[in-house]
């Protein structure tokens, strides 16, 4: 007698994360953070330059935010692996809601003094060093594993919309009521976020207790035994590196060869678009090797720098930043799923922090590098430098066993 074959049962199918309760509460909580702080940029600097007419003072007041942000990075991810990130994560919102509530007080009452600008400023640089590593640990602890990904899309999507929504709030306030309301606004997002965590519920491995530094030491030891993130990483920094380049020769050469500065502020909003539709995409496509399409993908912002570089004209450059920018946006989930999967819980803060920390650090480089080979040798040096090294580097990645073996489920391709 023979039987009929048993098919194989499939799974039930995962629900949508957002249809989860604790990972709904941070969604909307991150969501409206990114908001308010999409809107500060703009605000910050033109309350500065208010203020002090100084661009000096400018620079002053971001470097206050930035410089302890990176000092404080790796023990930021220390305390995210040794405590609960919610509790952390509640509390910096509560931080960064007191200094953004400071300043908007200050701008509002007319005679913002830069000294207390910067303090606030680094302040919550300093708090952002900390809530920053919590973000991974937080989706990872809120879902189901086989929801990860979605999650980090829709993590995604929100952050580029806030990328659209933000500048154009900006402008709103800072026209019609003034800059001091912008951070007023980010205080009261900070506030209702940390109202928000109170009621979500994280699911974490607490690690033992250890010194400062045999935490840092382990969390390195992470980041090294695996080659396809730590060779990740280096392409992760040069795209900031290369992002600060454009960011800083862009506005001129737009201004001074593609049409004006109309020319810039629609490149800057295609690229809002691509990213978004990067991010979506991101949550329809699961690519067999996830780590070497979204390093591929990162790769194309080498072509919006060779653009510029090669006196283009405005639609092919705006069209090639667009679609760089969807490379960001496709490979930020991708990214962050891989991540979440591959390294263990109790280590995920701490090994986030070491990817936030090179790929900030690359910034400054860039932001202070790019001016002085333009003066030297022109524009052109500088951007196809760039274009070289994050073409280079993202696409080198291809080359790395682990890139390639990576899968999605967090374990290596089998060899042919």
């Amino acid at each position: 007698m023979t039987t009929a074959p048993v098919r194989p049962v499939a799974p039930p199918p995962v629900p949508h994360p957002l249809r989860t309760r604790s990972f709904r509460l941070l969604f909307a909580g991150r969501a409206l953070s990114l908001l308010g702080d999409a809107a500060i940029p703009a605000a910050l600097a033109l309350a500065v330059l208010e203020a002090t007419g100084s661009t000096t003072a400018l620079a002053l007041v971001l470097g206050c935010a930035m410089v302890p942000k990176l000092l404080l990075l790796p023990v930021g991810g220390v305390v995210g692996d040794r405590f609960d990130a919610r509790t952390v994560a509640l509390t910096t919102d509560l931080v960064r809601c007191a200094t953004q509530l400071t300043v908007g007080v200050q701008l509002l009452g007319g005679s913002p003094g830069l000294a207390v600008l910067a303090v606030a400023e680094a302040v919550g640089g300093a708090a952002g060093a900390f809530a920053m590593p919590t973000g991974s640990p937080l989706v990872k602890g809120t879902v189901a594993a086989a929801a990860l990904h979605r999650a980090n899309a829709a993590m995604s999507v929100a952050q580029s919309a806030t990328r659209l929504a933000g500048p154009a709030l900006a402008g709103t306030l800072v026209l019609t009521v003034g800059p001091g309301w912008a951070f007023v606004l980010d205080a009261a997002t900070f506030a209702v976020s940390a109202l928000l965590l109170t009621a979500v519920r994280v699911k974490r491995v607490p690690i033992p207790r250890r010194s400062l530094r045999a935490d840092l030491a382990e969390g390195w030891r992470e980041v090294r035994s695996r080659d396809w993130y730590w060779t990740s990483l280096i392409g992760h920094s040069a795209w900031n590196g290369a992002a600060a380049v454009l960011m800083t020769l862009g506005p001129a050469i737009a201004v001074q060869r593609l049409g004006g500065g109309t020319t810039w502020v629609v490149l800057l909003q295609v690229g809002a678009v691509g990213f978004l539709l990067g991010a979506l995409l991101a949550d329809r496509v699961r690519p067999r090797r996830p780590v070497l399409a979204a390093n591929l993908g990162l790769a194309t912002y080498a072509l919006p720098l060779l653009l510029l570089a090669l006196d283009a004209p405005a639609w092919p450059t705006i069209a090639a930043y667009g679609l760089a920018q969807a490379g960001l946006g496709f490979l930020s989930p991708v990214w962050e799923t891989a991540v979440q999967r591959a390294v263990p819980a109790h280590a995920l803060a701490r090994v986030t922090s070491y990817d936030w920390l090179l790929s900030l650090a690359a910034m400054p480089l860039g932001y202070v590098l790019a001016p002085v080979a333009a003066s030297a040798w022109g524009p052109e040096v500088p951007l196809l430098a760039a274009a070289v090294v994050v073409g280079g580097c993202c696409a080198g990645t291809a080359l790395v066993p682990g890139v390639r073996r990576f899968r999605q489920d967090g374990q290596p391709v089998a060899s042919s």
